[in-house]
């Protein structure tokens, strides 16, 4: 069994360099992989291309369409943050079929576990709305079908920016249970304690807003205390991760204070509770440091942990975080 990566360079159609979400991002991720002790235990596979049915399931026909018209023009702006390129609708289908693809082949016994090296990102896209550099969103599609088929999925999303997208599409579902740690105040504004689901979703929404300078400890207290025992009680079939390697201390976007090592760490911890594990690339925008970040995760991933010299100064003190997620969540779960 392997460790697969699905990657294609057709996802670097989809650039703007003076954009900090530009094809130099896998550029780097790439080159940190072929230099790395790994490489022979990765699998890479090339994207299918999403079927554009799949799409109307989860977002809707005017968000769809917009995406479609500026791709078949000279692209666009659709916010202040998010562009679209000549042909970007085919390189978002293909960005979220890749993501689907890995998914079935993990749970098809195929490949032990894989990552989603696609973009453009996907977490902040909403049922209804492109936004946040992210045009459809790849980890929620995925999620979505993998559920129809009776599995029950778990979404981490480690991002430094809440996955306000995930968290819309879900929010009133119990099949899908959304967990997510990030900084708070930050963009895009959403990501509450109280945020906690609606009519049968609630309870499967968990949110840890962090404050600036939280890092590895902070985390692990919220994962090893709350997280990770809802997880056990929830029994997911599959566990998808939202990878956004801003969250890492040296991002210039981000916040909170994250080692490379500790990347792994969190896999490693979610792989006691369910092994069959893919990920999908979100931010991450230091190209120094968002390759470390990955190989951190695909060394615990491929069974060879990598260590990379990394530390960060934090706060690590979380108790306040922590007695309100206990007091909101006592209700759903055993914590």
């Amino acid at each position: 069994m392997t460790t697969q990566i699905v990657y294609s360079e057709e996802f670097n159609r989809h650039n703007d360099p003076g954009h900090p979400e530009n094809s130099k991002r896998l550029n780097a991720m790439i080159n940190d992989i072929n230099k790395s002790a790994i490489m022979d235990k990765l699998d890479f596979i090339k994207p299918e291309i999403l079927p554009e049915k799949i799409l109307y399931e989860t977002h809707s026909e005017w968000m769809i369409e917009n995406i479609k018209n500026l791709s078949l023009e000279e692209g666009g702006w659709i916010d202040l943050d998010t562009y679209v390129c000549h042909s970007d609708y085919e390189t978002a289908r293909l960005a979220a079929g890749g993501m689907l693809q890995a998914c079935k082949n993990v749970l098809n016994h195929d490949a032990e576990n894989a990552f989603a090296l696609v973009r453009p990102p996907g977490h902040h896209a909403t049922k209804n709305c492109s936004m946040g550099f992210c045009l459809f969103n790849n980890i929620a599609i995925s999620a979505n079908q993998v559920a129809k088929k009776g599995k029950k999925v778990l979404i981490y999303d480690f991002d430094v920016h809440h996955g306000n997208g995930t968290q819309d599409i879900f929010y009133n579902r119990e099949d899908v249970l959304y967990q997510s740690t990030h900084l708070s105040p930050h963009y895009p504004g959403t990501g509450d304690i109280d945020e906690i689901g609606i009519d049968g979703g609630k309870g499967y929404t968990m949110n840890a807003p962090l404050s600036y300078g939280k890092g590895n400890k902070a985390v692990s207290k919220i994962l090893d205390e709350i997280f990770l025992p809802v997880a056990k009680q929830f029994k997911p079939d599959i566990i998808l991760f939202s990878a956004g390697y801003d969250s890492h201390h040296m991002d210039s976007l981000g916040g909170l204070r994250l080692t490379a090592n500790f990347y792994g760490e969190i896999i490693e911890k979610y792989q006691k509770i369910q092994p069959k594990n893919v990920l999908a690339l979100e931010g991450g925008y230091n190209l120094d440091w968002i390759g470390k970040c990955l190989i951190s995760q695909l060394g615990q991933m491929a069974n060879q942990k990598i260590k990379i010299k990394d530390s960060a100064e934090e706060d690590n003190n979380v108790d306040e975080i922590l007695a309100k997620l206990k007091n909101k969540f006592k209700k759903y779960w055993e914590i």
